[in-house]
């Protein structure tokens, strides 16, 4: 009651006096929960010359941008000397850390960049950076070269075969030391475009040779060959050097490839052999059914040679003696046939015996 009692005696200016004390409190509750979260980073960016204010920070957060990745990100920068040569911003840090690009992995490669006096800017590299490559790797490889097996150990492929003039097969492998091109990073071709055009120089410079003693004599040949060839057009990569580090001999490629032609060769003669006797197999048959065919006829004709006798009986031209004369004849030629088919071949002279 006492305490309602006061309230209700209270005047209008002491409610304004509580109501300014808690806004105040509150309020110094808020800063402090700022300051205490920025205060750390606005130190290190004051003592460092970073030039971001603790307002800054907070204005970051409310934008959904890290400060804590701006700002350390920016005081490497200023402390590596990057802003006395690249002008490199707050807000350029800011609209990257937005469009989804590695702020301090940017800053990183500029510093090394900067230090191997590479030429390398901050919008060539937050281009590279947001086309999804590692652009503190690739000055990393332009500064120390990198080597890459040819062909690709991961895909499986051990060797690069290929077979010189006179048929023999070769198994090489290589060794590309190749360094960053930085200017065609952004759309150049990648490692796997290196190894191919290398495997494919390779190749091509074994097939060239008439004998493969030639490659074994001189494998530094097939290396200068490759390396005078301009694989790395369009890549983003620069050929430093090609090492054969491997050449093994195969299997006589040639020699297979003459054997496999000479079995094709006798099975097309054998085909075509065949092929001729069915066709005389056919022609044989053919000929006994016209052999079958003339007989056939004779024996027709046959048949009608005692009918023309009889009809010349009839009509008299014909008489006895000369009908005994024709047996006579046929007579004379069966002892004649017998004879001559003393050995077991009888000849048969196509005469009709009456």
């Amino acid at each position: 009651m006492l305490n309602n009692s006061l309230i209700l005696a209270a005047g209008p200016w002491d409610m304004a006096i509580w109501f300014g004390i808690i806004v105040l409190v509150l309020g110094g509750l808020i800063f402090f929960a700022l300051f205490a979260r920025y205060v750390g980073l606005w130190i290190q960016c004051k003592t460092t010359g970073a030039g971001i204010g603790i307002l800054n920070l907070f204005i970051m957060s409310i934008r959904k941008v890290n400060p804590s990745i701006i700002a350390r990100s920016k005081i490497m920068a200023v402390q590596a000397g990057l802003t006395q040569v690249y002008p490199i911003s707050t807000r350029d840090l800011e609209a990257h850390y937005l469009a989804g690009g590695n702020v301090p992995n940017v800053i990183r490669a500029l510093i090394a960049a900067h230090r191997a006096s590479i030429d390398l800017d901050w919008v060539t590299a937050a281009a590279i950076d947001l086309a999804g490559r590692d652009i503190l790797e690739a000055v990393r490889t332009s500064v120390y070269p990198k080597v890459i097996d040819c062909p690709d150990p991961k895909k499986g492929v051990g060797t690069l075969d290929a077979v010189a003039g006179d048929g023999i097969q070769l198994k090489a492998r290589a060794r590309v030391t190749v360094r960053t091109n930085i200017k065609q990073l952004i759309g150049g071709a990648t490692e796997e475009t290196i190894i191919a055009r290398v495997g494919q120089g390779i190749v091509q410079a074994i097939g060239s040779n008439e004998s493969y003693a030639d490659v074994l004599e001189n494998p530094d040949r097939i290396s200068q060959t490759v390396l005078n060839q301009g694989l790395e057009a369009q890549t983003a990569f620069e050929i430093v050097s090609i090492d054969i580090a491997d050449i093994d001999v195969g299997d006589n490629i040639g020699a297979r490839l003459q054997a496999d032609q000479a079995e094709a060769d006798m099975n097309v003669a054998q085909a075509k052999a065949e092929e001729r006797r069915a066709e005389a197999k056919a022609r044989e048959q053919e000929m006994v059914a016209k052999t079958q065919e003339n007989r056939a006829q004779v024996v027709l004709a046959e048949a009608e040679v005692p009918a023309a006798i009889v009809a010349a009986f009839k009509n008299r031209t014909l008489g006895i003696m000369d009908y005994y004369e024709l047996k006579n004849v046929q007579a004379d030629t069966q002892m004649r046939t017998s004879i001559a088919g003393s050995n077991g071949d009888q000849v048969d002279d196509g005469r009709v015996s009456l």
